[in-house]
């Protein structure tokens, strides 16, 4: 039976790059909110119609219509597929279970483990080169010289203001309030899975192909 792969994991996890590694090897599908909410913008259907006038008003997007948008996303995959991003909350994960029933697929929730401290350093150590793009941490992955990029000395490396310590424990406190409730929903149903995101990408996408 096809399934409905759940990956969970805290901003940093590096949840985005496992379901992109799943499906570049395994051919898995990756669906991620934020992709279907870009293609919601563009698109000229009456759902669309309805994000776009929600988003507009300033409104949050309620559970229901996520709902909707993920059904109507997920309708074109005929075999398994990754969801990245969703559900959020245990209301989503019950929404899940009525879809995944539509489908005739079985849920399976992995979350991709990693220490809070761990996380602080993913998250307030990455600096970027406004030049070309690349990444570095200056705990985990400095570059040759302080604050400057190794392909463009030039180029000071940028800290985005998401990253600064501040607002990275905003965002852990937020998802450990929207996500605890989610992993314990799973966790009753014997359905969660865990993998350690410490350590080599690949290894834990070993991991994550054998789960899978």
């Amino acid at each position: 039976m096809s399934k409905i792969i759940v990956l969970i994991g805290a901003p940093g996890a590096g949840k985005g790059t496992q379901a992109r590694l799943l499906e570049e090897r395994c051919g898995i599908p990756q669906i991620s909110t934020g992709d279907m909410f870009r293609e919601m913008k563009k698109a000229d259907t009456p759902l669309a119609r309805e994000v776009q006038a929600t988003m507009a008003a300033g409104k949050l997007i309620s559970d229901e219509l996520t709902f909707q948008i993920v059904k109507d996303r997920t309708k074109r995959e005929t075999g398994t597929y990754i969801l990245d991003g969703y559900p959020r909350t245990a209301v989503q994960a019950e929404q899940l279970e009525v879809l995944a029933n539509e489908q005739n697929k079985t849920i399976q929730a992995i979350e991709v483990d990693i220490a809070r401290e761990e996380l602080k350093k993913r998250l307030t150590g990455r600096r970027s080169c406004s030049v070309c793009g690349e990444i570095y941490n200056i705990y985990l992955k400095p570059p040759k010289f302080d604050d400057v990029c190794d392909f463009h000395p030039e180029s000071e490396l940028t800290h985005r203001a998401d990253d600064k310590e501040e607002k990275v424990k905003v965002r852990l406190e937020t998802y450990d309030e929207q996500t605890k409730p989610l992993l314990n929903y799973y966790e009753k149903s014997g359905r969660l899975q865990k993998v350690q995101g410490t350590g080599d990408i690949e290894a834990i996408y070993r991991s994550l192909e054998k789960l899978i």
